[in-house]
């Protein structure tokens, strides 16, 4: 794909991650994540080490992380797989990034439900502040990537910025949002607009006098230190 993100050279990137290993803190959590798994199903512990992996490349590099050949044989000679049944599922899902991205690794949904609600101004906000699909910004924050469904579909359009999902965007919205992240601060995590969650926007729409009633009891068990957990 011609927005693809850029592989670094192999010599170039064995001569920095070649000798890649576990922290101490990481090689005890990547033990507690394989004793989850029988004997002999070692393999299953896959995909969270790679998330492990990518987290400490990124603490390492101060940005999203990425998965480099070296850490993939790594975690493969750990887990006893060939290094081609790691590579097969690092490249099927977009969590993992194959090449170095930026602090923020900015991924815009532009399935059906995304692109019917919008997803054209997100993309075009992401564009107005100079980022480019497939590239990372000249000051190292923000690298642009167009993904699949993220499945906050009642919530179109929307983005996933390393673990958080910001939905609900509209053109101006995205763009505060990348202001706000450029500005060192943290955006509002979720909708962008007056709603929770998925729940209808400006509240409950049917079934209001039971919500009223059940608020009110919430209300009355947490005055008297009651309140169910």
């Amino acid at each position: 794909m011609s927005d693809a993100a850029h592989i670094p050279d192999e010599a170039e990137t064995r001569a920095r991650w070649g000798g890649f290993a576990w922290t101490p803190e990481n090689a005890e959590q990547a033990q507690k994540i394989i004793a989850r798994y029988p004997p002999g199903r070692q393999q299953s512990a896959v995909m969270p080490l790679l998330d492990l992996a990518q987290r400490q490349v990124g603490a390492e590099t101060g940005t999203q992380g990425w998965l480099p050949v070296p850490v993939m044989e790594y975690i493969g000679a750990q887990l006893g797989m060939a290094y081609i049944r790691v590579y097969e599922v690092a490249t099927f899902y977009t969590m993992y990034n194959l090449a170095p991205v930026g602090r923020y690794h900015v991924q815009v949904c532009g399935t059906t439900p995304c692109m019917l609600r919008g997803s054209d101004d997100v993309l075009e906000a992401c564009y107005k502040k100079g980022l480019k699909k497939g590239a990372t910004t000249a000051d190292g924050l923000f690298t642009l990537t167009e993904v699949e469904c993220l499945g906050a579909c009642a919530n179109a359009p929307m983005v996933q910025i390393n673990d958080d999902n910001y939905e609900d965007l509209t053109f101006d919205s995205m763009t505060a949002v990348l202001d706000t992240l450029a500005a060192g601060g943290q955006p509002k995590i979720g909708p962008q607009i007056e709603r929770q969650t998925s729940c209808p926007e400006g509240g409950p729409t049917t079934l209001k006098e039971m919500v009223a009633e059940n608020h009110d009891y919430r209300g009355r068990w947490e005055a008297t230190g009651n309140a169910p957990a």
